[in-house]
């Protein structure tokens, strides 16, 4: 039987000296935000997409540009509109009449960082324009396949309280999604911190520290981190207990769920928790890599019914009991 591949002391500290370069990398530009720099973090290293949701203003838009500034990338900001139509984020065949032949335009979907800006106001026909690009990394025009760049990362944000005017994100579309992450307001120090770095031009500085192929590099060491089967049968646990979750948690709180996670869930968490591991500095999973995802991998993946909201109940509170019940290897 081939043994895997394992990663050296040397790879280890090679990865752990870039992760610790980017790290001190956003927090020079970004204040608080803790939780968003290691999610951004883990889709980066494990080549996924993220989407996030907060309110306006609290940087969302900046840490996608702060990830691409950080190894010189190429980056695309569409703002999603109601009136956006697919050839604009992906592009078209334009008719040219000196030459009389069609020539494709391609559309800023082509870039190593996608920011999609408020993906809630764009149109279903418009999102699924999204999907092949997400999924299998490229698109077709004109009936020719264009593959996206090797590092392409999908962030996109959307804001939960206007809901005039948006629609609604296809389970589908959000299962393409590795990882989404919520934000808080930040706190007092932290917003007065920002204050202070604006009135200092702290925020003006934008070279790079690293390179898109140390990208890569941190990408194929990612695949090569150890994962028990015991922490993959956890992972599997988890997955099943969300489809069955009258199984696992109370009559009071199963009765609020109507949609698990997919076998996409089950690749999520072993993907990110590779990523996670890495970044600790580990080349191999332990159960609480699992446990430190739970809910950026989860809370998009589990659907809720009216009834839940309306009683107040989150996602999160479902996650928590999930968790709890699975026994933990």
């Amino acid at each position: 039987m081939e043994t895997e591949e394992k990663i050296s002391q040397e790879e280890l500290a090679k990865s752990k000296e870039m992760i610790n370069i980017l790290w001190k990398y956003y927090c020079s530009r970004i204040v608080g935000q803790k939780n968003l720099g290691i999610s951004l973090l883990v889709s980066l290293i494990a080549n996924g997409h993220i989407l996030l949701e907060s309110v306006p203003g609290l940087a969302k838009t900046t840490a996608a540009k702060v990830i691409t500034d950080s190894v010189a990338g190429k980056f695309s900001r569409i703002q999603c509109t109601p009136d956006l139509l697919p050839s604009d984020i992906v592009g078209t065949q334009i008719y040219n009449q000196v030459n009389h032949s069609f020539e494709t335009e391609l559309g800023p979907i082509y870039a190593n960082f996608v920011l999609l800006d408020e993906i809630n106001r764009s149109s279903a026909k418009t999102q699924s324009a999204m999907l092949e690009a997400m999924q299998e990394r490229q698109t077709t025009i004109g009936g020719t396949v264009y593959k996206m760049p090797d590092i392409f990362m999908v962030i996109a944000t959307q804001n939960p309280i206007e809901q005039e005017g948006t629609y609604l994100l296809a389970e589908a579309q959000l299962d393409r999604f590795l990882l989404k992450e919520k934000l808080d307001y930040p706190s007092m120090e932290e917003e007065l911190e920002v204050l202070n770095r604006i009135e200092r031009d702290v925020f003006v500085n934008n070279k790079s520290v690293l390179d898109i192929k140390d990208i890569k590099y941190l990408q194929e060491l990612a695949k090569k981190v150890y994962i028990d089967e015991s922490i993959k049968k956890y992972i599997v646990n988890i997955i099943n207990a969300t489809r069955n979750v009258e199984e696992v948690v109370s009559k009071d709180l199963a009765k609020y769920v109507t949609m698990g996670a997919s076998t996409r869930g089950a690749i999520a968490f072993m993907e990110a928790s590779k990523a996670i591991a890495l970044i600790r500095g580990r080349n191999y999973v332990i159960p609480d890599d699992v446990k430190a995802l739970k809910y950026t991998v989860l809370r998009h993946r589990i659907e809720l019914n009216f009834t839940a909201i309306a009683d107040n109940i989150s996602v999160e509170n479902i996650i928590d009991e999930i968790i709890g019940a699975i026994k933990t290897p």
